[in-house]
């Protein structure tokens, strides 16, 4: 595939903790309407994009991403933080965030342990990372809790972290929050092709906006739906078959098996047409779909997505696996909709 990754860096570098994802919001909609396609927006701001009238079948990936919020400011100007989503805090030590004010006002600083000059302090390598013995210091000349409220901060301000994206010759893809932006990115990509061709499909595509914290996929989807497939990330890790350079098809997370006879067709589809796969189990995982199916939706539900290193942490995928990603929808949706011409 000969494939611009250009709007996968815009929307990585769009802050979008979940709670403040509006930016990501219109930039989706924005992008599927310079494709052509009539997106619209939830009440809860899901974007969907529909191909048809009477949708039967959705696919799905999340905008939102790992953040924090302002929970207080100390005695002496520095900021603590309340995590949204699995925030790893060894991992995100030593990022680099931007506040950012109801008056839109952005501030930048950098999560710390407390304490943390070496020289000042010998358990610096041993001390537990908690968010208790954390904190955000801020870039501007401040030493008191007033000095911090003059600048306009204040409880409930959202911290946004610096994805420190980067684009590689050898295909890998290094940034925080390839979970879940590399999927959207599969999605824009499914959109771009399915207008360029003039394809009209009984199909939408649902962007969400929660799935960080647990109820993005719960509501928003056309009723018309009978099947659901999930983009979100692979897991690489010990005990875990996932490689950035191959699609995973999960077939059970934390929340239990994803629908067996649509894995087995998603992993026979992937089989018959040579694309780079593997079948995984995701120990500590929930996904859009399971948020779906507690909500009550009487659907048939697959999770695939690249392969994502380190989640939740220092994350890269590859090309190779969101290549593989593109290439396993497109089966599928030939699969369903054989006459189309996709």
């Amino acid at each position: 595939m000969n494939i611009s990754y250009q709007s996968l860096k815009e929307l990585v570098n769009i802050d979008s903790p979940t709670g403040f994802t509006e930016q990501a919001e219109i930039y989706t909609m924005n992008l599927l309407k310079s494709y052509g396609l009539s997106p619209y927006q939830t009440k809860k701001g899901a974007v969907i994009c529909k191909f048809g009238e009477n949708p039967i079948i959705a696919l799905t990936a999340h905008l939102d991403t790992l953040g924090a919020i302002v929970t207080g400011i100390k005695a002496n100007g520095t900021l603590t933080i309340s995590p949204i989503g699995g925030l790893g805090l060894i991992s995100f030590e030593g990022g680099y965030v931007r506040i950012r004010t109801l008056e839109d006002k952005v501030y930048s600083g950098t999560f710390l342990l407390n304490n943390p000059a070496s020289h000042a302090n010998k358990t610096t390598d041993t001390a537990l990372r908690s968010i208790e013995n954390m904190h955000i210091r801020l870039d501007e000349e401040v030493t008191s809790k007033n000095d911090v409220l003059a600048l306009g901060i204040q409880v409930g301000d959202f911290v946004c972290f610096d994805p420190r994206y980067q684009e590689l010759e050898s295909g890998y893809i290094k940034s925080r929050f390839m979970d879940n932006k590399a999927s959207c990115f599969v999605l824009f990509e499914l959109a771009r092709l399915l207008k360029e061709k003039n394809i009209s499909l009984p199909i939408e595509f649902y962007f969400s906006n929660y799935e960080e914290v647990g109820h993005g996929g719960s509501s928003g989807f056309s009723e018309s739906i009978h099947e659901l497939l999930v983009l979100d990330m692979g897991v690489v890790g010990d005990q875990c078959e996932g490689s950035e350079t191959h699609c995973s098809i999960c077939a059970k997370d934390s929340t239990g098996p994803y629908d067996y006879n649509f894995r087995k067709e998603l992993t026979l589809l992937a089989r018959t047409n040579n694309i780079p796969h593997k079948v995984d189990i995701y120990p500590f995982y929930g996904s859009d779909g399971s948020a779906a199916l507690r909500a009550g939706r009487d659907i048939k539900v697959g999770l695939i997505g690249p392969g994502v290193s380190a989640s939740h942490g220092v994350e890269r995928t590859h090309k190779k696996g969101i290549e593989a990603t593109i290439a396993l929808c497109i089966a599928y949706l030939q699969s369903r909709f054989p006459d189309a011409g996709i």
